[in-house]
């Protein structure tokens, strides 16, 4: 177990692959740990450093009281990377870990050398939709929420042909701390990006799902349209974790990108 005091919380996360490779920097989405990424990362494995981490409040991170803001995740990211020495990395972020690689790629440019933003946007949701989802969790915790989260998060064919994993999944998001999932969803609540990420100059990579039902992929491609140059991919299928659903070909196209980009 790795586990390093960044921004003032200690995050749990994983490093390997030669410490000289290029890095590739994962960060998971809202009500998930680290190992969302697994299928991808032992497709990508072998000349890459490929960190992953459970962002505050989730997995075997700490979970500080009170609210949070994406630049408060971002600096958490910022200040874990530092601590390893990483710079110039492809920053993966999927759903609010898309979120924390836009306002990451803005803040420290340092840290990232091009992004790939998936299943997320500028904004997401309302105000009014939050508010609604953290009462829930305060209510009766994160399990209260479940069974509508994981309909948004699998498209149906997987779920019908996947029921024990996706059981497994429901499982992981009931098991996170109510208060770090209420604060991650006050982050969200109050992140507009609109304006700010049209200045982002690095190459970026956005990522959408057909069956998204938390980020659909209008609301994703609508992101990358205010961002010059930025390339957009759409999983047919897929829901709001395509790196689940489809694990081949998503490592298959940061592996791409990556390279196009000359960052991998």
């Amino acid at each position: 177990m790795k586990v390093m005091e960044a921004n003032g919380v200690a995050l749990h996360y994983a490093d390997v692959g030669p410490v000289d490779g290029p890095a590739i920097v994962f960060a998971n989405s809202l009500g998930t740990d680290f190992r969302l990424w697994d299928d991808v990362v032992r497709r990508l494995a072998g000349d890459f450093r490929i960190v992953r981490y459970d962002k505050r409040g989730h997995g075997l991170s700490g979970c500080p009281r009170g609210p949070c803001s994406a630049a408060d995740l971002a600096a958490d990211a910022a200040s874990l990377m530092d601590g390893l020495g990483i710079m110039d990395s492809l920053f993966v972020g999927i759903s609010i870990g898309g979120m924390i690689g836009q306002q990451l790629a803005l803040a420290r440019p340092d840290l990232v050398a091009a992004a790939v933003l998936s299943n997320t946007g500028a904004k997401i949701g309302s105000a009014e939709m939050w508010d609604q989802r953290i009462a829930a969790v305060r209510d009766g915790g994160v399990d209260a929420i479940g069974d509508a989260v994981i309909e948004r998060w699998f498209s149906r064919d997987y779920r019908s042909r996947n029921a024990l994993h996706v059981r497994a999944w429901r499982e992981m998001l009931g098991r996170t701390p109510a208060e770090g999932y209420a604060a991650c969803c006050e982050a969200l609540k109050h992140a507009d990006l609109t304006r700010e990420v049209a200045g982002l100059k690095q190459p970026v990579l956005f990522i959408a799902g057909s069956e998204d039902g938390s980020t659909p992929p209008a609301l994703v491609k609508g992101t990358a349209d205010r961002i010059h140059g930025s390339r957009f991919r759409l999983f047919e299928g897929a829901g709001h974790l395509p790196c689940v659903e489809q694990p081949e070909r998503y490592a298959e196209t940061i592996f791409n990108f990556g390279r196009e980009v000359g960052v991998l």
